[in-house]
């Protein structure tokens, strides 16, 4: 478990008395407080939002660095070759 910090920068919503009770319930049933079950569900789904971005904004130097390394040549790694060689499972 992580260790406790101090929370300073103060969020405020307000809820239909429906949704607060469906987070409570949901909250309790994880033994989480509303706000620390609040908290972590909106920074999931935040992290989910920027980690699903497909456009990505770069100078013009980066993107050179970038394209030369995926035209570089794949060194041998026999790790990947063998993952990539198994049966799936679901082929088992």
């Amino acid at each position: 478990m992580s260790t406790p910090q101090n929370k300073t920068a103060p969020i405020n919503i307000r809820a239909l008395e429906g949704q607060r009770t469906l987070i409570d319930k949901a909250a309790s049933s994880l033994n989480k407080t509303r706000s620390d079950f609040m908290l972590e569900a909106a920074c999931q789904a935040a992290e989910n939002i920027l980690l699903d971005q497909r456009l990505f904004l770069v100078d013009d130097d980066t993107f050179s660095v970038f394209q030369a390394q995926l035209d570089a040549p794949v060194s041998d790694n026999k790790k990947l070759h063998y993952l990539l060689n198994q049966n799936p499972p679901w082929d088992n």
